[in-house]
């Protein structure tokens, strides 16, 4: 049976061209840590690492490669912006699109008496600005919001709620899982103060690499909360307060980081605004086949504009697990099923608790896969 991948937005298959090949080169013949050896093997390595932040600071057009902090995927970085930003008696602000990534840290905050309010999107996944703006108090420490919604694809209005935080003095982080790689994120235009990212979606790296962007204001108000050797400072016991060595205790998935370089390569030859349009591309294809059927309900946004190339299918007279482990089993079709971490954005869209039928595309699918699989859908149906 052939295999067709239309879940990109849990993971991109396949990575970058030369993602195994440096991992694998580092792993085979170098394989020495950076920080804890005083010879030249270390230091090639220390220079590739920093390569890779810089890299990441054109691609978010950010300033400071120091200020690029390396974790194991995106929750473990918006863990720390979270857990080490808000104190007792602190308001922050979420949405109720949120990805668990966001929304468990936040959850757990309430447990140390930080306030929470929660800002209503619509039944399409759509954030209004103004509303948000109303929840903010002279409390409130932070807005912490995704980008493009993992289980819908609707975009939120970055660019507005930037300038409304910016005006308030209020601190703005984002979660950019499923579009970094994919939509330009100019931090400095978007007035974005700590930006989270994963390197296994959208910047097409291997899994377990990740971490964030963040402006000096905001790291100075931040507390460690993962503690240990770092490399530096080695005579104290206390974490160093400089950048990145205030994050990144202990040893740094090195293969990952040279893996995720490789990958930015990659996404630079080939072009973010290349990328993206041929996986709107598949998405405009997928959402026309399935906009006139009265027993699929497209869920969010019903055409291109502001979303992200995923879209979610609600299959009326159907259980959606059976369609999927049908598409799968019938017809090789790889989708994710079920509430995708997000009840609250299932909630906010009308589709908990069944869920949705995900399909998310990659640059690297083609036109005859999507019809394959709107193919395979209409004859499940039938």
């Amino acid at each position: 049976m052939r295999k067709v991948y239309l879940d990109n937005g849990s993971t991109s298959v396949p990575k970058a061209p030369g993602v195994g090949r440096a991992m694998l080169e580092y792993i085979e013949n170098g394989g020495c840590n950076v920080g804890r050896g005083g010879y030249e093997s270390s230091y090639s390595i220390a220079e590739q690492v920093l390569s890779t932040r810089k890299k990441l600071c054109d691609l978010f057009c950010f300033r400071k490669e120091s200020n690029v902090v390396f974790t194991n995927n995106v929750t473990y970085g918006l863990n720390i912006l979270i857990g080490g930003l808000l104190n007792p008696r602190d308001h922050v602000i979420n949405t109720s699109m949120e990805h668990n990534a966001v929304a468990r840290p936040i959850e757990a905050a309430r447990k140390r008496e930080i306030v929470v309010s929660i800002a209503k999107c619509d039944e399409r996944g759509r954030l209004n600005p103004l509303n948000l703006e109303t929840l903010i108090r002279p409390e409130t420490k932070a807005v912490i919001m995704i980008h493009g919604s993992n289980v819908c694809g609707t975009l939120l209005p970055l660019a507005e709620v930037g300038e409304i935080c910016k005006k308030h003095g209020v601190f703005f982080i984002v979660d950019a899982a499923q579009t970094a790689g994919v939509f330009p994120l100019d931090m400095e235009k978007l007035k974005i103060d700590g930006l989270a990212f994963t390197g296994h979606k959208g910047l097409l790296g291997p899994q377990g690499i990740g971490g964030f962007l963040i402006r000096d204001e905001l790291a100075k108000a931040i507390s460690p909360v993962i503690y240990g050797g770092t490399g530096s400072m080695s005579d104290s016991v206390i974490m160093p307060e400089f950048l990145p060595d205030k994050f990144e205790p202990g040893t740094l998935n090195l293969p990952g980081i040279l893996g995720l370089s490789a990958a930015l390569d990659y996404i630079k030859e080939e072009g973010i605004d290349t990328i993206r349009e041929t996986e709107l591309a598949f998405t405009n294809i997928f959402l026309d086949s399935m906009m006139n059927r009265s027993d699929v309900r497209v869920v969010g946004l019903k055409g291109l504009e502001g979303r992200c190339p995923i879209v979610s299918l609600d299959f009326l007279n159907h259980d959606n697990a059976e369609i999927a482990f049908r598409l799968d089993g019938e017809y090789g079709i790889m989708t994710r099923c079920g509430l995708h971490c997000a009840p609250m954005a299932h909630q906010t869209l009308g589709t908990f608790p069944q869920g949705t039928v995900r399909f998310s595309f990659g640059h690297r699918n083609t036109d005859e896969e999507i019809y394959y699989a709107i193919e395979a859908i209409h004859k499940i149906l039938k």
